[in-house]
């Protein structure tokens, strides 16, 4: 198949999905094209069957704001059209769903169908979607795609709710590919000392750094642990909340001990160094940072929100708490940390979730049965 993706190419978990897509589609000898505004972030240097389109955008005076949307869709329109696409695969309902309701459009007065799938990931439905600016524009969307994913059943749930829609929505989870992302112990023996001493337990968090992952959240309950036994944090994305979980650091007298990394590449080398993931986040529409983790052994002391449950049972391969309860987010952290069979235990655990329910391997054909579904549906002018 030739499959046109957008997504915003940053280092949100739509973007990485996407990306991440995108790739093992390509692997598996199908003919991919990137269309967005910059190059997503994880896509360097990737195989020979994937393409990259970039948008241009007018800076036209007479626009206060470019019309990105506009020249999306006329940048869908055109690649499908030059490289014969058979579908167009959107991330995060707005305004990637409206571009390609346009594209299928204007191709559409030229003779030809462009069918489109739109996959839900979380704030398009939570946050953004619930704006009275955008809420009709995000369900007009969503009711005029050919197809229509969500990476969880509690997305799924959420947005039957909020936006009253009643058609079928297909759930495809979030994936990782557990080959990529696993344990080296050789590559853990030697990179590791650039973090933590031998006596020392290594935390991880991986975020965007919005006020929703609750990365002051992080410091809190890591200091506290610092408070008990040896440990450091490696904090690893940027964000608007860096700053200020960089100044509680400083208060909270354990900066000395905390890696701000910025944004990576290599997270799965990253991740795989650590012993455990903080992630007390607000809300999580699935937890692909978790995910990640947890293919790398290290399981993760998360917050029992949206998709999570999903992912991690509490005490089998992960602990969760409510959302702000730093207190008992410490104490799960040291009580696994304290014990090392414990630690082992949620380990495999972990690991073996995301190689039985979560591997690439097992999701990829999800995706190619689904668009095989879509195609079908449109030759015979139904959707699904």
């Amino acid at each position: 198949m030739k499959i046109g993706i957008t997504c915003y190419p940053t280092y949100g978990g739509s973007g990485v999905v996407a990306t991440e897509l995108g790739i093992e589609l390509a692997n598996r000898g199908h003919e991919i094209h990137f269309i967005t505004y910059s190059q997503p972030f994880r896509l360097a240097g990737r195989d020979a069957n994937i393409r990259y389109h970039e948008v241009p955008v007018s800076n036209y005076p007479l626009f206060e704001y470019p019309p990105y949307d506009l020249a999306l869709a006329t940048c869908m329109a055109e690649v499908a059209e030059l490289h014969g696409l058979d579908l167009l695969h959107v991330h995060y309902a707005i305004p990637h769903s409206i571009s390609a309701l346009l594209a299928r459009q204007m191709l559409a007065s030229r003779g030809r169908h462009l069918p489109f799938i739109t996959t839900l990931h979380g704030t398009d439905i939570t946050l953004v979607g619930l704006d009275r600016s955008y809420l009709p524009i995000t369900k007009f969307g969503i009711d005029e795609s050919d197809g229509l994913t969500a990476i969880s059943s509690h997305l799924r749930e959420r947005t039957r709710e909020n936006l009253g829609i009643t058609r079928e929505i297909e759930v495809i989870r979030n994936f990782v590919n557990c080959d990529f992302y696993i344990r080296n112990p050789e590559l853990v023996r030697q990179q590791r000392p650039r973090f933590a001493q031998a006596n020392e337990k290594l935390l991880v968090h991986l975020s965007n750094f919005r006020p929703v992952k609750r990365v002051l959240d992080v410091i809190q309950v890591f200091a506290r642990v610092a408070r008990m036994l040896p440990a450091r944090l490696l904090m690893i994305g940027d964000g608007p909340d860096r700053s200020a979980a960089e100044f509680l650091a400083v208060r909270l007298g354990v900066a000395d001990r905390v890696d701000f990394v910025g944004k990576q590449e290599n997270v799965n080398q990253l991740i795989a160094l650590c012993d455990l993931m903080l992630m007390p986040s607000e809300m999580e529409s699935f937890g692909l940072a978790a995910l990640e983790a947890m293919a790398c052994r290290v399981p993760a002391v998360a917050t029992r929100v949206g998709g999570v449950p999903e992912l991690i049972q509490d005490g089998v391969n992960g602990l969760l708490y409510a959302v702000g309860d730093v207190d008992g987010m410490a104490q799960g952290a040291i009580s696994i940390l304290s014990d090392p069979a414990l630690l082992d235990r949620l380990s495999s655990a972990a690991r073996a979730t995301a190689q039985k329910e979560f591997c690439a391997s097992r999701i990829i054909p999800l995706y190619e049965s689904y668009y095989q579904r879509i195609l079908q549906g449109s030759r015979a002018g139904t959707r699904s």
